[in-house]
């Protein structure tokens, strides 16, 4: 049971993932749009708050499903509705399909993380191992350790010198190293490689290795979700952009930096798991550098991601206001009342002595347990008091729960009280 319980509540999260990290990711992109012209710096923050809102809005969300039906928020409900669509009465579509397959879709999710985050910890031990291993080269390590006095670094920082490295790249922060291509201490003019080299001491200045790391778990947990990896493109695009004007400032000749990340141009991306001199758009980093004033807002990379979720938000929208009809659809057997445990309503004495009489019909959610956790009123009696009377007295009995493939499921039932005077 517990497993199952975790399955389900994983799996749900799972599937409410695709139209969460869509509002997420147009929320982002219209906020990052805005700030075209604004220093990298607010950019940044704003491409790791919406990163952080992808991993604490599903981890909240399991967090509730795990404690048991009670917990959940009628949004959570309105939006397990969202996922079931209607063809003639019926449960159809794709994603209610998925729903019927939760166990396989976690366990695809499962297999894939896995896999993603053994390629990390494959990455941290060649980085560990080539930090401990490959060798150093005094005169540059000198001029590391100078660089990073001036730039407020405290801790040491060590310089390899790498065969077959392509680009720079830093890596840890309590013990940080930079990793030199041999080809660039030998063949870049020493000048050109200090400029390389303080954008990589501005990373080791800032912590950001730290965030690259979170970044790599938010990738692993949802893979699956484009959003996720537009936003984590977007953070290391403007920390590039950060240390580059840390860097900039540092030599005091912004060309020369320009001049340093053109050579490398050539060149490809490094490991994802270290922050590399070559990260993001060289060519515009280089033009930036050269022209910090022709950086314009960019709103039309936003409306393909601001389409999607609206289509997201009509649709929880529209399962909001059909939640009732929609829920009981997740189950294949509605729940079931028992009256016998149920108390007969006292007749309200104000409508009693107005002689007021009706039949009301009152929607109420049953957990798997048989419990009534919510309930309102579908159609009114057309007085008040009988509907709120009915409604107080039918959340108090039992029900059979609802089942779905062999199991019971929360789900909506319906029940008719009509009152009358004898």
């Amino acid at each position: 049971m517990m497993a199952a319980s975790l399955t389900d509540s994983l799996g749900w999260t799972l599937l409410h993932f695709l139209w969460q990290g869509a509002l997420i990711g147009a929320a982002a992109a219209l906020a990052l749009g805005a700030l075209g012209r604004a220093a990298p710096t607010q950019r940044y923050a704003v491409a790791c708050t919406a990163l952080l809102a992808c991993l604490l809005w599903p981890a909240a969300e399991l967090a509730l499903r795990l404690q048991g039906p009670a917990m959940m928020t009628a949004q959570m409900r309105y939006a397990d509705a969202m996922l079931i669509s209607t063809v003639n009465g019926a449960s159809g579509g794709v994603l209610a399909l998925l729903q019927a397959q939760l166990p396989l879709v976690v366990a695809f999710w499962a297999a894939c993380a896995l896999v993603l985050t053994l390629r990390m910890v494959l990455g941290l031990v060649w980085i560990g191992r080539t930090a401990r291993t490959e060798r150093s080269d005094a005169h540059w390590q000198a001029r590391t350790a100078r660089m990073a006095g001036a730039l407020g670094v405290r801790v040491p920082v060590r310089l390899r010198v790498v065969e077959g490295l392509r680009s720079p790249l830093t890596a840890g922060w309590l013990r940080p190293v930079i990793l030199l291509p041999a080809a660039l201490v030998s063949g870049m003019p020493a000048h050109l490689l200090e400029a390389l080299l303080a954008h990589e001491m501005a990373h080791i200045a800032r912590k950001d290795y730290l965030i690259n790391l979170g970044q790599n778990v938010v990738e692993i947990l949802l893979f699956y979700h484009p959003a996720v990896w537009w936003i984590s493109g977007r953070i290391r695009r403007e920390r590039e952009q950060i240390a580059d004007d840390i860097a900039a400032a540092h030599t005091g000749q912004p060309r020369m930096l320009a001049q340093a990340l053109s050579e490398l141009a050539r060149m490809h991306a490094g490991g994802a798991l270290a922050l590399a001199a070559n990260g993001g758009d060289l060519l515009a980093r280089v033009r930036r550098l050269l022209r910090p004033d022709t950086q314009a807002a960019s709103w039309k990379a936003a409306l393909p991601v601001l389409a999607l979720a609206v289509a997201a938000l009509g649709a929880y929208v529209n399962a909001a206001a059909r939640a009732p009809s929609i829920g009981s659809l997740m189950a294949e057997r509605r729940p079931v009342i028992n009256f016998r445990s149920c108390a007969k309503p006292v007749y309200p004495a104000d409508d009693l002595a107005a002689g007021h009489t009706g039949t009301v019909t009152v929607g109420l959610y049953v957990d798997a347990d048989g419990q009534v956790f919510d309930s309102e009123i579908v159609r009114s009696s057309g007085h008040p008091g009988l509907d709120r009377t009915a409604r107080d007295a039918l959340a108090l009995c039992k029900f059979a729960p609802g089942q779905a493939h062999g199991r019971p499921v929360d789900a909506w039932a319906r029940i008719q009280y009509q009152w009358v005077l004898k």
